[in-house]
């Protein structure tokens, strides 16, 4: 019986990348971590598959048709649709034997059965960080999460974006004293203005029952624009009784007097009174940020503050502030535009070794030693043509190649090929990590 062919595939909105992406891929994830770790942020991972009962508590909407649900017997279980909800869970269910204020990042995959489309992904990582408090987070936590920002696209290689800020409190306190009754339409609207114009967004305010009048100091307010001092005078001018406004005013006076002593260049960060971010979810200060020289890419990572973490899941108040970075996203976008385009490598491997004349042991020697040294060593053991195996080396973009024969085990010496200059250096054994480290 002849076995049948099937024909290898993967499901739409799911990305596979082959070793060479996946290094530069690697390379961000690295960098992100690094970067939080060193704000001395907290590693947590939790499981891929939670009860449908916790990730679901908050209600059904769009998540409820996005989210993959299963049977396992009687258990209803769902694939997690981001880190957040986790986390809540997680602070909840671990309260007793954190500390508070909880700093904690993860990296890991979500999936969302989202519309397939080119650019959006159905199973992707997210890089989230959070700091929880327990009952109230000083706001100065705020003006902390601007400079993480700041440190991962610059660790990244980026200098010319922009971290977008706001405040929900301003928003709605502005809202209020317009007498708008549903605050959350508008919000709606102001979130996509940059997508859809200002023209749609007018009629679309119009449609929802508000007065030309309201909808002219609406469009008005959210374009206020200059630098952020003068930002936060024209807001202070407009001389808003409402204590919601007033609030949001101060909260946002702070986050931004003290994000410039975190270390942020006034050039990287913007007061933007469209930025809204989670409409139902954050309720202070909101973030966005944009790669300037990237346009079409949108925001590369948003988050914000939020009331009360894990209110579904235990009566502590829990609240915080954090922010997201889409990783496969941001990495598909990256690649298409053609950031990665000077890195060409291939592989890991620093080094390989290609023992001729049967000299295996003294190449396997050789690979300890320089992997002992910390340096990423690779031996050839395939029986082929010398041509072929520098070509390897040549293929995968191996910067160091190191040739062994009867002559080298003789005297107690290696032969160093640089890959890019074809230069050839002979030196003993012990040098030869000297040469390949430098």
């Amino acid at each position: 019986m002849i076995n049948q062919i099937v024909k290898p595939s993967i499901l739409p909105g799911f990305m596979e990348l082959l070793p060479g992406d996946q290094i530069q891929f690697n390379k961000l994830a690295d960098t992100i971590r690094k970067t939080y770790e060193s704000y001395g942020f907290m590693p947590i991972d939790t499981p891929i598959i939670e009860k449908s009962e916790i990730l679901l508590a908050k209600g059904g909407g769009e998540t409820e048709k996005q989210i993959y649900r299963f049977l396992k017997g009687n258990t209803d279980l769902s694939l997690r649709f981001d880190l957040t909800v986790p986390l809540a869970r997680y602070v909840a269910q671990n309260y007793s034997s954190l500390t508070f204020p909880f700093r904690r990042y993860q990296i890991g995959k979500v999936y969302r059965g989202e519309r397939n489309q080119k650019g959006r992904f159905r199973e992707f990582y997210q890089c989230d960080i959070d700091i929880v408090g327990n009952n109230n987070l000083n706001i100065l936590n705020d003006a902390e999460i601007p400079s993480i920002i700041y440190s991962v696209f610059n660790n990244l290689g980026f200098k010319d974006f922009t971290i977008k800020i706001n405040n929900r409190k301003l928003l709605n306190g502005f809202f209020e004293a317009l007498e708008i009754q549903d605050g959350e339409v508008v919000l709606r609207v102001i979130d996509k203005i940059d997508k859809i114009g200002v023209e749609a967004a007018t009629e679309e305010l119009l449609g929802s029952g508000l007065k030309d009048e309201v909808v002219k100091k609406i469009l008005k307010f959210i374009n206020i624009s200059g630098s952020n001092q003068d930002i936060l005078l024209l807001l202070s001018n407009l001389n808003i009784s409402n204590d919601s406004f007033k609030k949001g005013m101060e909260e946002l006076s702070i986050v931004t007097k003290y994000v410039k002593l975190f270390g942020v260049p006034d050039d990287n960060l913007k007061i933007d009174l469209k930025i809204t971010r989670g409409l139902d979810y954050y309720t202070g200060t909101v973030y966005e940020t944009f790669l300037n020289e990237y346009p079409s890419i949108g925001s590369v990572c948003s988050g914000g503050r939020y009331d009360n973490l894990a209110e579904y899941y235990t009566k502590q108040k829990l609240p915080g502030v954090g922010i997201s970075i889409g990783l496969t996203r941001l990495f598909y976008q990256l690649n298409e535009a053609g950031f990665f385009k000077n890195d060409t490598n291939k592989s890991i491997t620093k080094v390989l070794i290609i023992p001729l004349d049967n000299n295996l042991d003294y190449g396997i020697s050789l690979a300890t030693f320089l992997r002992d040294k910390g340096v990423i060593t690779e031996i050839y053991t395939e029986e082929t043509k010398l041509v072929k195996k520098l070509g390897y080396a040549d293929k995968l973009g191996i910067p160091f190649v190191i040739l062994i024969g009867d002559k080298e085990v003789e005297d107690k010496t290696v032969t160093i090929k640089n890959m890019v200059t074809g230069q050839q250096t002979s030196v003993n054994f012990n040098d030869a990590y000297k040469i390949v480290n430098s």
